[in-house]
């Protein structure tokens, strides 16, 4: 398919052409992440994008059960480019799939972390890898307990406002502030081999984990090339997950988000810090906090479209070189 042929193209979502840019009207047709086949059947595929949209855990404003539908619709105006910088299309590479939303009880909380890890292992087991659009944080803990049932303790890469290591002990809390201090208590990610990425917080309750953390005003300071360069020496070899939270950028980048902090990463800093992380063995990742009620102009839903996108490029990287 040429770009000149475009004005034969509609539904694509629902046509099952797997692989190639994908140039249908981007205001029109079935809404799928990328235009990618939507599909439950996952089996075969190289990477299945999913959306879980719950956001009760979240501390400040409800809103993120919106971010994969937003997620999706940004993405449409990118469906038919090849992500900036790269130097290959994963879309020419890559078998992706969008497998759609996971179903839950939005009644039932206590629930939906197990509901979550019993998805993404499904996922997982079915797809060689699979990135989730969230959603609140709190998503994150069930899809890494998931993601180190299969691959052992993970290296975290980890971009967002917050460290997430408030102490908590109770098993049946859902809360996006405790995933990083549960995941390490739980033996889920290994500390010496994880990064927190554009932190800017100080909250009374914070645990330190033992996680290298790179805070915002250093980035800004060094630069992104040298975090990038930086976290790729922290994660190493190891199977990696990439969790980022759309708070970690500025709010002027990403103003639709629950706990919107300022002085964080621009758009153009997190492209080339994604763009220098090439070469890890990501296994997994995860784009949270994007609550389009808050919204303006589709910013942030656009940012989390292009960050999922480059997600796919960094997952593809080692498979494609």
């Amino acid at each position: 398919m040429a770009l000149e042929d475009a004005g034969g193209e509609v539904d694509r979502a629902i046509s099952g052409v797997a692989k190639g840019l994908a140039y249908e009207n981007p205001f029109g047709g079935v809404v799928s992440f990328l235009r990618r086949p939507l599909t439950k059947d996952v089996s075969g595929a190289d990477l299945a994008v999913s959306g879980i949209p719950f956001d009760q855990g979240v501390t400040n404003r409800p809103g993120a059960r919106f971010g994969p539908r937003a997620i999706r619709e940004a993405s449409t105006l990118m469906a038919g480019d090849v992500p900036y910088g790269w130097g290959y299309s994963p879309l020419d590479v890559l078998h992706v799939v969008d497998a759609g939303d996971m179903a839950f009880d939005y009644a039932r909380t206590a629930e939906v972390p197990a509901r979550i890890e019993t998805h993404v292992t499904g996922l997982i087991e079915a797809a060689k890898g699979t990135i989730l659009l969230g959603g609140d944080h709190s998503v994150t803990l069930a899809s890494l307990r998931a993601h180190a049932a299969k691959h052992g303790p993970l290296a975290l890469c980890q971009i967002d406002a917050h460290p997430d290591t408030w102490s908590d002990d109770t098993p049946d809390r859902v809360d996006h502030g405790t995933i990083i201090y549960k995941a390490v208590k739980e033996g889920l990610i290994d500390p010496k081999r994880s990064i927190q990425i554009g932190t800017r917080v100080e909250v009374e309750g914070e645990v330190d984990v033992g996680l290298t953390r790179v805070d915002a005003r250093s980035l800004h300071r060094d630069g992104a090339d040298a975090v990038a360069k930086q976290a790729k020496s922290v994660l190493g070899d190891a199977a990696v997950y990439l969790s980022f939270d759309i708070d970690g950028l500025d709010p002027a980048f990403a103003p639709g988000t629950g706990t919107p902090v300022c002085g964080g990463l621009s758009t153009a800093q997190t492209g080339v810090i994604l763009r220098g992380l090439a070469g890890i063995q990501l296994v997994g990742a995860d784009v949270v906090e994007v609550a389009p009620p808050f919204d303006h102009a589709g910013v942030t839903a656009l940012a989390g479209a292009h960050i999922a996108y480059d997600l796919i490029a960094l997952w593809g990287w080692p498979r494609a070189n």
